[in-house]
Formats: C-alpha cells, sequence, structure tokens
C-alpha cells in the first residue's frame, strides 16, 4: 500500500508539472505576444504567483477529492487513482505535443470518472456531483466569451468618449496594465488548477485508510504548488504559439480585457470551490474580446479545431483511464 501511496504522490506532481507547462503557457501568452513582459520575465512572473496562488486555498481540492466518488467507501480507491493520473498524464503530453491547448481539468476528471468505473463500478461514481463540475466546465467558458465581449465593449466605449485613440499611446497605458492583469491571471490560475491534483492526492490517502478527512495536509499544498511552479518554468511554447497568435491577432488593449476576463471568472470558481478549465476560460476570453475588435479577423478554424478536443477529451479520458486499470489491475 505504502509503495502504491508513493507512485500516486510521484503520478500527481508529475501531472501538476506537466499541467505548469501545459495549461500556465495560456495564462501567459497574452502578455507575451503583446510584449508587455518578455518571455524569460513572464515565465518568472507566472511561476512565483501560480505557487502562491496554489497554497493559498483548498476548497477546489476537496470538491475534486470527493465529489466524484467516495474514497473512503472504494476497496481499491489507490489503484484507481493510479490508473486516473496515467491517462490524464497520457492525453495531456500528447495534446501538449501537438500544440491543442486541451484542457488538464477535462482530462484529469475523466480519467477519474473512467477507472471508478473500471475499479468499483458504474454505480460507485457519484453521478450527481459529477453532473454538477461538468456544468461548471460548460458553463465556465460560454460566461468568459460574454463577459470578454462585455469588458471590451466598455473599454472601446471608454476610449471614444475620452477621444484618446493615439494607437501607440493606447498600447503604452495598456501594456503597462496587462503586466498587473497578467500576474493576476498566474495567481488565479494556481488557486485553482494546482489544486486538482492536491485534491486526488487526498483521495488517495482516504482511501487509503491514511486519513478520514478530505482536508488537505500542508505538504501536500507545497509540494503540488512547487511542481506547478517548476513546470511553469520549463514553459509551454508550443501552446503559447497557438493561443496568442492563432487564434486573433492580439494586442495590449484586447490582451488586458481578455487576461481581466479570465482572472475574474477563474477567481470567483476557485472562491466558490469549483474546478474548471483554465484553458477554455481564457482562451474564450480571448474570442470574447477579439469578436469586438474585428470579429472577422478570429480565426475560426482553429477554434473548431479546439471545440473539437475540448468536446472529445472527457470521452477519451474515461476510455482511456478504463482501459489502463483493466489492464494493470484486472489482467494482473
Amino acid at each position: 500500500m505504502i509503495t502504491y501511496l508513493i507512485i500516486i504522490v510521484v503520478l500527481a506532481l508529475l501531472f501538476d508539472f506537466i499541467n505548469g507547462f501545459h495549461d500556465t503557457a495560456n495564462a501567459i501568452a497574452t502578455s507575451i505576444s503583446t510584449r508587455a513582459l518578455s518571455p524569460r520575465v513572464a515565465i518568472i512572473m507566472a511561476a512565483s504567483l501560480n505557487f502562491i496562488g496554489a497554497v493559498v486555498s483548498s476548497k477546489v481540492a476537496k470538491t475534486v477529492g470527493g465529489s466524484i466518488a467516495d474514497p473512503s467507501k472504494i476497496e481499491n480507491g489507490v489503484e484507481i487513482v493510479i490508473a486516473a493520473l496515467l491517462a490524464a498524464i497520457i492525453w495531456n503530453l500528447l495534446t501538449w505535443y501537438l500544440s491543442i491547448p486541451s484542457s488538464s481539468s477535462h482530462t484529469l476528471l475523466g480519467a477519474l470518472a473512467g477507472a471508478v468505473i473500471a475499479g468499483a463500478g458504474f454505480h460507485s461514481v457519484n453521478w450527481s456531483g459529477f453532473t454538477q463540475i461538468i456544468i461548471i466546465l460548460i458553463l465556465s467558458p460560454i460566461i468568459a466569451f460574454g463577459l470578454g465581449f462585455v469588458i471590451m465593449a466598455l473599454i472601446k466605449y471608454i476610449i471614444i468618449l475620452s477621444g484618446n485613440t493615439s494607437r501607440s499611446k493606447l498600447n503604452r497605458i495598456f501594456r503597462g496594465l496587462q503586466v498587473v492583469s497578467a500576474g493576476l491571471l498566474s495567481y488565479s490560475h494556481g488557486g485553482n488548477d494546482a489544486q486538482k491534483a492536491m485534491g486526488i492526492i487526498v483521495f488517495g490517502l482516504v482511501a487509503a485508510d491514511m486519513q478520514d478527512t478530505l482536508d488537505v495536509p500542508l505538504w501536500v499544498k507545497l509540494a503540488a504548488a512547487l511542481a506547478m511552479g517548476l513546470g511553469t518554468s520549463i514553459g509551454g511554447w508550443r501552446i503559447i504559439k497557438t493561443i496568442s497568435g492563432k487564434i486573433v491577432k492580439i494586442e495590449p488593449i484586447n490582451g488586458f480585457a481578455s487576461d481581466l476576463t479570465s482572472s475574474l471568472v477563474i477567481q470567483f470558481s476557485t472562491h466558490v470551490g469549483k474546478p474548471l478549465s483554465t484553458t477554455h476560460v481564457i482562451s474564450s476570453a480571448i474570442i470574447g474580446t477579439g469578436s469586438v475588435m474585428r470579429f472577422h479577423d478570429v480565426q475560426w478554424g482553429t477554434v473548431g479545431r479546439m471545440l473539437i478536443t475540448w468536446v472529445i477529451t472527457i470521452p477519451i479520458s474515461i476510455v482511456l483511464s478504463y482501459l489502463i486499470y483493466s489492464v494493470l489491475f484486472n489482467l494482473f
């Protein structure tokens, strides 16, 4: 059992590390694209603020650890977590290699559900809790798109009223503001995404009777935060290129608006303890703000490819983790 727990911790931290360069790239893509921050400074800032955001709260971790299944009622919960993490890591690496901004959240939550089905049966999944999470995952990008559209429209209206339409002056002002918004987004990202790995580790600890509650131990917080911070420092340049230029041309104005929108949506979700896809939220905010600037310049082909990936991620993760569990623990 101890060996399995060590494997869980290692895999969860590896997942968090991959998440750092897979998803955190999204948080700094716009500020790098507009040259508000150099890549080096952006990565250092994102790594630091991701670490801080990760250790501040644990509400999302408790949701992830207990909403999909009750680990205290599953005899083989440790094996289930191992299969789920392996599936999530495989899919994350594949989409990273293909430069597709897939969601680590969709991947992990789908993989956990699939592993529970394989290891404990269909009835062991808390479908009410799982459905609530899916609803949040679906609604949050829609909210980000709408809020981004509104915020960008308001900024554009204020600029017109002020009569200050000098592009060079506006770019200078909003580059400065974007440094702040990018920092807030990095902090928000750490507060939501790092907690998913914490929740998985806690799931394993409860399943192994190492603790009775879903409270996150300090060592788990620090380890997950450090893993994500290190992953961020590596940088996900493949996905940065997709987010920063292939969706829509990003300028300091809509870069600031999309960062602000994303951080507001993510921070609110973290405050109420709900996991969401930071990838989807950030991408949708960019699309929403970009639609106000130049609707026809949005690369809808890229958006369509991303949507397809978003839709198939959870089903693929469920099937993949089911197969991994079946091969590792049912056949051998």
